[in-house]
């Protein structure tokens, strides 16, 4: 189930119960608790006291989640060695501007996504499921991958890329250092790993994805990701506040907690 939609619906309905009891039902308990010997004021229904009790918390967390930061969880490998598997971060989801829950409408227009950002996006094949990739192509570029050298180039420009060695110890996982636009970042290719590149020409309105571990990523590249367009995006990867990887890799990483995502 759709959890922001299930968040609306509570702070919805806790809402209406507590306003209907406040105008209304509050003040039929009060009229009969006058007619009665004593003046004895019915007592609060439980559902009202738990409406009553629920909805500012409800609201808040709407708030905070729809419009400011949303957690999400790393399930996969595809953004190492920036994001690891178990890690969670913050969304910063006024970045590209802020968007009503669930139907998913722009109401204010702050920004726009720039290369190099790591961004959440809805997957347009299923809207339900979100994924984490790095911009790499904007509206109208022509980004072209070489699979073989494992390198970029945009609009006929080659990306920079500064290879680091191996990555922890491991030979066939090569580290590199690539500057997109003004943010450099790290990435990973997987020796004799084959995959897939060519010549992908951004539609207006749309973006290119790609994870920084490049031969382990399914991204714009795929069918079922392809193009992502503007509306499609969830907000800007901004912070690491947790890695916990138990029970299959041990406990969290701690040295993690707390680290901004570049």
């Amino acid at each position: 189930m759709d959890f922001a939609l299930l968040l609306v619906v509570a702070t919805a309905l806790t809402g209406v119960i507590w306003l209907l009891d406040a105008v209304v039902f509050k003040r039929i308990r009060v009229r009969r608790g006058a007619g009665r010997l004593g003046g004895v004021t019915s007592s609060e229904p439980v559902v009202v006291e738990y409406a009553r009790s629920f909805f500012p918390i409800l609201l808040l967390v709407l708030v905070l989640r729809s419009f400011l930061f949303e957690p999400f969880r790393i399930p996969s490998a595809s953004m190492m060695p920036t994001l690891l598997e178990g890690d969670f971060i913050f969304v910063n989801k006024f970045a590209y501007g802020l968007r009503l829950p669930v139907i998913n409408t722009k109401i204010v227009d702050i920004g726009e996504p720039a290369r190099g950002d790591v961004v959440v996006f809805r997957l347009p094949a299923d809207p339900t499921v979100n994924y984490i990739k790095r911009v790499v192509g904007l509206p109208g570029d022509v980004v072209v991958y070489d699979p073989l050298e494992k390198r970029l180039s945009i609009n006929g420009e080659p990306i920079s890329l500064e290879p680091l060695g191996s990555y922890e110890g491991d030979a066939a996982m090569q580290l590199g250092e690539e500057q997109l636009g003004s943010k450099e970042h790290r990435l990973l290719h997987i020796r004799n790993r084959p995959s897939l590149g060519g010549t992908y020409v951004v539609p207006e309105g749309h973006y290119f994805m790609m994870g920084d571990n490049r031969d382990n990523s399914q991204d714009s590249r795929y069918e079922g990701v392809s193009y992502i367009p503007e509306e499609s995006m969830v907000g800007r990867a901004v912070r690491i506040w947790m890695n916990w990887r138990w029970p299959s890799e041990g406990g969290p990483i701690w040295s993690r907690i707390g680290k901004s995502i570049q």
